[in-house]
């Protein structure tokens, strides 16, 4: 019976974390939305035109929280997160510059069921697959910028 118990309550706990999930994904999916297909401007923190970290910062500035304004600065914000624990809204960076020597020279939003969004320096803000052949190898690390009280908020908000 004990065993039961702890499986429904376990099951109860995921549930409830999933709809969680889902209002704080739509909220920050509308922000995202709201901007893809902007174009990519060097240094650009607007819908004009957005820049990688310039994209990041209004994202989570529309969210309520504050960014630094380079992707090498973000890297270290909030808590690192490890690569199979993404939830929607952590930050993911990338060595886009070469030699793969685990330089940040880029910062999407992880949005859900292995994808991010970005603005490519390309195609402008853009969602990809993190397990693309090109983003998977270049892939440093991922970082949590909203702590539970922050993602409460924007699930009930």
């Amino acid at each position: 019976m004990k065993k039961v118990t702890a499986l429904l309550l376990g099951l109860v706990l995921v549930l409830a974390f999933q709809a969680g999930s889902a209002f704080a994904d739509s909220k920050l999916n509308g922000v995202i939305n709201d901007v893809i297909g902007s174009p990519y401007k060097s240094g650009g923190t607007t819908a004009k035109g957005f820049d990688c970290s310039g994209f990041t910062g209004f994202v989570f500035e529309k969210l309520g929280i504050e960014l630094p304004r380079t992707s090498g600065s973000q890297s270290k914000a909030g808590t690192k997160v490890a690569k199979a624990d993404l939830i929607p809204g952590d930050l993911v960076f990338f060595d886009t510059v070469g030699g793969n020597n685990s330089t940040v020279s880029h910062v999407g939003i992880y949005i859900g069921d292995g994808k991010f969004a970005h603005s490519s320096s390309s195609r402008g803000v853009v969602t990809d697959k993190l397990n693309s052949s090109y983003y998977e190898d270049r892939y440093v690390t991922a970082r949590r910028v909203m702590d539970d009280e922050s993602f409460q908020a924007l699930a009930n908000g």
